[in-house]
């Protein structure tokens, strides 16, 4: 079984119980927010390495660092092979700075992007800019409804219609 196939089945098994779940997951986000600091402090550093490699580097279990590789993988500039990845799997860590802040605004991490590491790569507007990108860009808008008597779009001075809307 594939290293991801593991993680997925421990991390989102609900008949394990919720306390369980609760306890594995709180562990595992203190774990990847150490990991997301060490990264932050350099982050134009290309990090390779097994996944195992990895995981002694960052003092974290296989299953932890599979975990990390499978929630920074969307936010990689070369994405890794995570479905089929094991422990000598070679894998990367360089991400995009923007894509990754903005998918853990996106993921509701606040904990993540707010990192103090942060403030060294992006300043106080650049954070803002990209924090509302992400939150505008999932934000449904619906158009502006016409009405009858309201004036016409296409800027003839008519009525919509007497105008644009006498065909609808």
């Amino acid at each position: 079984m594939a290293l991801l196939e593991q993680w997925r089945s421990v991390a989102y098994n609900e008949a394990s119980g919720r306390d369980r779940l609760q306890k594995l997951w709180a562990a595992y986000f203190e774990e990847e927010k150490e990991i997301y600091s060490i990264l932050l402090k350099e982050p134009d550093e290309t990090v390779k390495g097994t996944v195992k490699e990895l995981a002694d580097r960052f003092h974290v279990s296989i299953m932890t660092m599979t975990g990390f590789l499978d929630g920074i993988n969307d936010s990689l500039v070369e994405a890794n092979p995570i479905e089929e990845m094991e422990e000598d799997t070679e894998v990367n860590l360089c991400f995009d700075k923007e894509r990754l802040y903005k998918n853990m605004v996106a993921a509701e991490a606040d904990w993540l992007y707010n990192l103090d590491e942060w403030k060294d790569i992006f300043d106080d507007d650049t954070r803002s800019r990209l924090y509302k990108e992400q939150k505008s860009s999932t934000t449904i808008v619906k158009d502006k409804k016409i009405y009858p008597n309201d004036p016409c779009p296409c800027g003839s001075g008519k009525k919509y219609k007497k105008c644009c809307g006498k065909n609808k």
